[in-house]
């Protein structure tokens, strides 16, 4: 009898609570789809490398679903919440009709059971049809060749998946059994008949409130993005994320006790239609759920950055290796190292020859695999360190950035080298007067360091030659073939000042003999091979290929995509989720407030439309101070990932801003037409 109530219990509620039933299924797909990226893999025909960097990926992602299965519990722990309180009467009539409280505990074990069971077959048999798909997905993140396509069902995932998603439903079973435990038959026959009261705080207190919160929020803005150079160390950043928290809750809190005193104040619009009604809905939610608004609001704050970081470092990488790895290698090795450098001496010997010699050394022929060979060096010296050459702007840099070191040797390079590559990479040639230099550079902040030390016009005087900045800004140029922009400046000045200054560092930078990318291949697999000549010991040669450089690069953007896609994605149904339950439960409450208005004569579309407005006004409420918020966490994400370049930062904001859209906006329209279906008059 009781399995044959709770099998009732679920089926007069899937229609109004569809979205309790619809988010749990979700959470089991995309638990399942993130946890079996492995399985998918096998497809895939890539490099040793890149399936290292896939391994890697698929470890982050199992402790990444450590912590969304927390997300998810709580989640289902919370939503379980409303839809209790939604079955208050019938609980009451239950207690009324004789039945025990351990009964009706097991009504509502069975249900869970129930509810569990079907979430997770319907989750995992979509996860799994939607994982063939995401297949393509890792396919193209990893821009590898599917060998072919087959069925793939991951055990291992699923698995997974069950275990933790039963000890969510456990702990459910738990909480409804105790709040049963708890409750008394006049409060459960009451429940509905309660009016949520409207508790008008004192407004001068609020405003205090307001202002202090605000002025709060304003310093850590101020902190992750003017003061962002104070925030160099752990300590430090968790000030402004701490302030900007419970910033968030004081805002609420105020905002709850002033916006129906604000709005009650403008009769004209508060009078206007079912405004009246509309905002003391509104006011008497959000004056109780302030903290739950301050949590939905964080997580939609950490959504749109994290989607918006990941999307971005992922597009700028792949743009970064179309324009800054224009050559097949890249061979750097360090030159002239003194006797007391600690290396060995075959090490310190080899120092003193160019990198093509080294090769031949080695037993790799340069002339028959490479072609369009540029070899040159770059200089330094302690003489000229980083505090030097920024001249009479020093004490104003050093104050800005207190952590950089300005102690390091600058690094130079003549400009007939500098030229040469310029012409290998299509970039514009430099040409010097003999007393001229230029500095190039492609790391924003440093460009920017750079550019307040060319405005002094900062002189260096370089073996007896005093040289001028030829421009007052950097010139926006790589040097170094990488992925990511990490040219912090380097001097073109004219050949003859660098001529007794020591050589840093040299570089070998060609293209590979080969027209297809297995004969590229196998010259690389040459160049690593030279690993196991004889004079080997000797050498400390390291190697920037275009092939390594897009295989870790697209490899690390693949990775951070995925995780960032797994957590947001998370996160922004769960605060989706939780708004929906809410409004979904308070229209259940408010259906006799409804049937009133219907009474007094207010029509169907003007109640439609109080709803709309309602339901409207709650899901925007936190989303917009998240935005707010997400201005300024974008503008620190992108301080911290600067080397990555922001190219694609305006692209990504546009995907996230798709991605809110379709899910935030999907379940804002179910739920006001769920709850359109509620206060239905039937």
């Amino acid at each position: 009898m009781l399995f044959k109530l709770s099998i009732k219990n679920i089926a007069r509620s899937i229609k109004d609570y569809a979205i309790y039933f619809f988010t749990l299924i979700l959470g089991v797909a995309i638990f399942y789809i993130f946890n079996a990226i492995e399985s998918q893999t096998v497809m895939m025909n890539v490099s040793s490398s890149t399936y290292e960097i896939i391994d890697l990926m698929n470890n982050m992602l199992s402790g990444v679903s450590v912590f969304v299965a927390f997300v998810l519990g709580f989640l289902i722990i919370y939503a379980n919440r409303f839809l209790m309180k939604r079955r208050n009467k019938e609980f009451g009539i239950y207690l009324t009709l004789g039945m025990s409280k351990r009964k009706i505990s097991l009504i509502l074990f069975l249900e869970t059971l129930i509810v569990g069971c079907i979430s997770l077959v319907v989750g995992l048999v979509l996860g799994t049809a939607l994982s063939q798909l995401m297949s393509l997905l890792v396919a193209n993140m990893f821009e590898a060749k599917m060998t072919e396509f087959e069925f793939v069902f991951s055990s291992a995932s699923c698995i997974k998946t069950l275990i933790y998603f039963s000890v969510m439903y456990i702990l459910v079973m738990i909480f409804n059994t105790f709040n049963v435990s708890r409750c008394k038959l006049i409060d459960l026959l009451n429940a509905n008949k309660k009016s949520e009261k409207i508790k008008l705080k004192n407004p001068w207190l609020c405003v205090i409130v307001f202002i202090i919160s605000a002025c709060l929020l304003a310093y850590a803005y101020w902190c992750v993005t003017s003061g962002i150079t104070d925030m160099q160390t752990a300590d430090k950043i968790l000030i402004p994320i701490a302030l900007g928290a419970i910033s968030t809750f004081f805002v609420f809190w105020s905002l709850s006790g002033l916006l129906l005193k604000i709005f009650m104040s403008m009769k004209n619009v508060y009078y206007k239609g079912l405004n009246s009604f509309t905002l003391r809905q509104f006011c008497s939610k959000i004056n109780t759920t302030v903290f739950s608004m301050t949590i939905i609001c964080l997580m939609l704050f950490f959504t749109i950055c994290v989607l918006s970081s990941a999307i971005s470092i992922r597009n700028s990488m792949t743009s970064n290796l179309k324009t800054m790895v224009p050559a097949d290698n890249q061979l750097d090795k360090t030159l002239d190292l003194p006797t007391d450098s600690g290396y060995s001496k075959g090490i310190i010997d080899d120092s003193k020859i160019p990198i093509s010699k080294t090769l031949d050394r080695l037993g790799f022929d340069t002339d028959k695999y490479f072609k369009d060979i540029i070899e040159f060096d770059l200089y330094a010296s302690d003489e000229y360190l980083i505090r030097d050459t920024l001249g009479s702007s020093y004490d104003e840099i050093a104050k800005q950035f207190p952590y950089l070191d300005y102690d390091m040797a600058e690094t130079f390079i003549k400009m007939s080298d500098y030229n040469k590559l310029a012409k290998l990479y299509n970039l514009e040639q430099i040409h010097l007067s003999d007393n001229e230099y230029v500095i190039v550079a492609d790391f924003d902040s440093w460009i920017n360091i750079r550019n307040e030390g060319l405005k002094h016009n900062t002189s260096l005087t370089i073996d007896g030659i005093t040289l001028t900045p030829k421009y007052d800004k950097c010139i926006n140029v790589f040097v170094y073939m990488t992925s990511s922009h990490i040219n912090t400046g380097i001097f073109v000045v004219p050949d003859e000042v660098l001529n007794n200054m020591p050589r840093e560092s040299g570089i070998l930078i060609a293209n590979y003999n080969a027209d297809t990318e297995e004969e590229k291949q196998e010259i690389e697999d040459m160049i690593i091979a030279t690993e196991n000549s004889p004079y080997a010991l000797n050498t400390d040669i390291e190697a920037s290929t275009k092939i390594s450089l897009y295989e870790s690069s697209v490899g690390l953007g693949a990775m951070i995509t995925f995780i960032g896609l797994y957590l947001g994605i998370v996160f922004l149904i769960a605060s989706a989720a939780i708004l929906a339950l809410k409004e979904l439960s308070e229209s259940t409450d408010n259906k006799e407030r409804f049937r009133m208005l219907r009474k007094i004569g207010t029509d169907e579309k003007m109640l439609n439309k109080a709803l709309f407005r309602q339901i409207g006004i709650f899901f925007l409420f936190p989303l917009v101070l998240a935005i707010i918020h997400s201005i300024f966490g974008i503008k620190f994400c992108a301080y911290l990932l600067e080397t990555f370049g922001k190219e694609k930062l305006i692209y990504s904001i546009i995907m996230t801003a798709g991605i809110i859209i379709f899910i935030y906006g999907g379940y804002f329209l179910i739920t006001y037409l769920c709850s359109k279906n509620i206060i239905k008059d039937k």
